[in-house]
């Protein structure tokens, strides 16, 4: 039994003391925690649950399930932190969420791959489309920022406006992403869903998905999701003030080990295996897919909900993803990966982290 299976069963445990613990009203440290741990379950079932529908209903509809759902866990917990109007912390949670997977995800699976395997290697050309799709997502998060610090006084609303277009534009880039990869292209991506839901399963074992039965696991993991990200968001303010942490920590390192953790462990665990395509395919990805594609839907949202949130980020954030897209982008250029690489990603991503502890924001 693999790491991702045991601890989608292991810790089931922490549901029911997440809902106890806030129903019980205990300190609001102990809820944070036991709720956090409880997510980490219900994402892995919510992302193999994607998986396994996406392999019933075949490449080309499953290719586009995988890439609409496979980072659902972080957009519902976003929409739930939105909706209580914690919009510092949603938006520190998307450049962190960015920030994780390529350098966290990505430093793990090449450190731990390369020390089972000298070398490793995959296909650049998916990683050279992924970092340009990611500079463009760098600059748009960057613009608002610049006219910003360029302008001598702006209305808020001309933010608003400009957030509103760059949103619009970046979904539109993300859906001809997919029609690229999935369609007219898709011979260079021969990483196939297939692939992805079959991590875990024993070599030569005949795998059919029950396409009901997953569509019920993904239906109950979803609304199990959305429960307990309820009782996370509600504690997290208090919490991690009481620890003396800042919203921006907050959304950039915590909020993302949470949510991520399903794709942390498959990237990793497939690394192991040697299969890099598929690791550096799920961390790039998921990257990809949370800037062009729930970040702007999150601004698309905050409208609807009556909280509004633009593309204004804080500037060291802005510059932060945009070492994790030069270094990234870098580092897999070549389509080979060793050990020392994934521990240059590492390193980054701790001097990144130690510097959003201690950035006063």
């Amino acid at each position: 039994m693999g790491i991702k299976k045991i601890l989608s069963f292991a810790l089931l445990i922490f549901i029911p003391l997440a809902i106890a613990a806030e129903k019980l009203e205990w300190a609001p440290l102990t809820i944070f925690i036991l709720s956090g741990i409880a997510i980490v379950p219900l994402a892995i079932w919510l992302s193999t649950a994607t998986e396994e529908v996406a392999v019933s209903v075949g490449p080309s509809i499953g290719g586009l399930l995988n890439a609409l759902f496979g980072n659902a866990t972080e957009l519902i917990i976003a929409i739930v932190a939105l909706r209580e109007g914690l919009v510092d912390i949603v938006k520190a949670s998307i450049t962190g969420t960015i920030i994780s997977n390529l350098l966290l995800v990505m430093g793990l699976a090449m450190l731990l791959g390369g020390l089972r395997y000298k070398e490793q290697s995959f296909k650049p050309i998916v990683a050279r489309v992924n970092g340009s799709n990611m500079t463009l997502a760098v600059t748009a998060i960057l613009l608002p920022a610049v006219v910003i610090s360029t302008s001598n006084s702006i209305e808020v609303s001309a933010i608003s406006h400009l957030s509103d277009v760059v949103a619009i534009v970046l979904i539109v880039v993300y859906a001809l992403t997919l029609l690229f990869s999935l369609k007219t292209h898709s011979y260079l991506y021969d990483v196939g869903v297939a692939e992805l839901s079959e991590e875990g399963h024993e070599e030569g074992e005949a795998h059919k998905p029950n396409l009901v039965l997953w569509v019920g696991v993904l239906l109950v993991a979803t609304i199990g999701v959305a429960f307990v990200s309820e009782i996370f968001v509600g504690a997290v303010e208090e919490a991690t003030a009481g620890l003396g942490l800042t919203p921006l920590f907050t959304g950039v390192i915590l909020l993302p080990l949470v949510g991520g953790a399903a794709e942390y462990v498959t990237a990793v665990s497939v690394a192991m295996k040697d299969n890099m395509d598929l690791s550096v395919s799920v961390a790039m990805g998921s990257s990809l897919l949370v800037a062009l594609l729930i970040a702007p839907v999150l601004v698309l949202v905050g409208q609807l909900i009556g909280q509004p949130m633009d593309l204004n980020f804080n500037l060291f954030e802005v510059v932060a993803v945009a070492i994790a897209v030069l270094i990234a982008n870098l580092i897999s250029l070549d389509g080979r990966s060793n050990w020392l690489e994934g521990v240059l990603l590492l390193a980054t991503y701790i001097v990144l982290g130690t510097a959003f502890y201690f950035h006063p924001a």
